[in-house]
């Protein structure tokens, strides 16, 4: 069974917001996803400073099964990019709501998050 936070909110494409009270959410792939996808081998992420509306493509995850897109759950700006996933993919594998973060955004619209799923829907999705 995969791990699912309840404070955190996600999507029906497998990225989770982990909010915080400065209007940056980091936002990742879930554990459920990152099963799904095997040993992550490689991740593309995008420049500090890229505009994302909501379900733009913001980077790759590539793994030994398959290569997938990344979306933005919200519209923002990139404020941050997790580097260490330059020299350690596999982060997203060990540690996908730690240290395997992906971006950080700071969100147009706060009120977007409300409409993510939150982590019963988000369980009940998955199945």
């Amino acid at each position: 069974m995969a791990n699912i936070p309840s404070d955190l909110h996600y999507t029906e494409e497998h990225e989770y917001i982990r909010t915080s009270a400065d209007g940056v959410v980091e936002v990742g792939i879930t554990d459920y996803a990152q099963g799904e996808l095997g040993d992550v081998v490689y991740v593309e992420l995008p420049a500090v400073g890229t505009r994302l509306g909501k379900h733009d493509v913001f980077g790759t995850i590539e793994a030994v099964k398959a290569v997938s897109e990344l979306f933005s759950p919200v519209a923002g700006e990139v404020v941050e990019v997790n580097t260490r996933l330059d020299q350690e993919p596999a982060l997203v594998n060990s540690d996908p709501y730690g240290a395997g973060w992906m971006i950080k955004l700071r969100v147009d619209d706060a009120s977007a998050i409300q409409g993510l799923l939150n982590a019963e829907a988000y369980t009940a999705h998955v199945g």
